[in-house]
């Protein structure tokens, strides 16, 4: 007679994003990969086989009025900081540093998204994305990837499309 064996599945884990997306009905596809250590933006695409150019990068940055905002650009680019800042009409921003990304936003370094911080701070998006149905980003775990449309994200938060990359 041969051994019965069987595998229980584990039930998959959901970020909050993923939670925050399914409570407002937003379509999306999720992709997870790696062990939970953090990669460059450019090999995540690689790894998932996407667009480089259609997989964006969450950075949060500090303004000179002390106010907070979200930029979103693709992975294998740079924020234009003189662009980010005339964007949402401050005189000049900066990165946040990376110890208080976690206790601003509640996300790590590398799993960063603009979709279910603690607070939701105003969101610019560089204007790349309307080029593509749908973009990739970070649904706020290292490891962890979300794809939808442009359209979909204004649904959950308010966002903005400006130029704010480098050339």
């Amino acid at each position: 007679m041969r051994p019965f064996s069987f595998c229980i599945m584990k039930k998959e884990k959901k970020t909050n994003v993923m939670r925050v997306l399914e409570q407002k009905g937003i379509e999306y596809a999720h992709y997870t990969y790696g062990d939970g250590t953090a990669l460059s933006g450019g090999d995540v695409a690689k790894l998932l086989g996407k667009d480089p150019d259609s997989t964006f990068k969450t950075l949060v940055t500090v303004g000179a009025s002390g106010q907070n905002y979200v930029f979103m650009v693709p992975v294998l680019c740079e924020l234009d900081l003189k662009k980010a800042a005339r964007s949402v009409g401050e005189k000049s921003i900066a990165m946040i540093k990376s110890k208080e990304l976690l206790p601003l936003t509640g996300y790590v370094h590398g799993g960063c998204s603009p979709i279910g911080m603690k607070k939701q701070f105003p969101t610019v998006i560089d204007e790349s994305a309307e080029l593509y149905e749908k973009i990739m980003f970070s649904a706020g775990k290292i490891g962890y990837q979300v794809e939808i449309s442009p359209e979909s994200l204004k649904k959950v938060i308010d966002i903005q499309l400006a130029d704010i990359t480098e050339i």
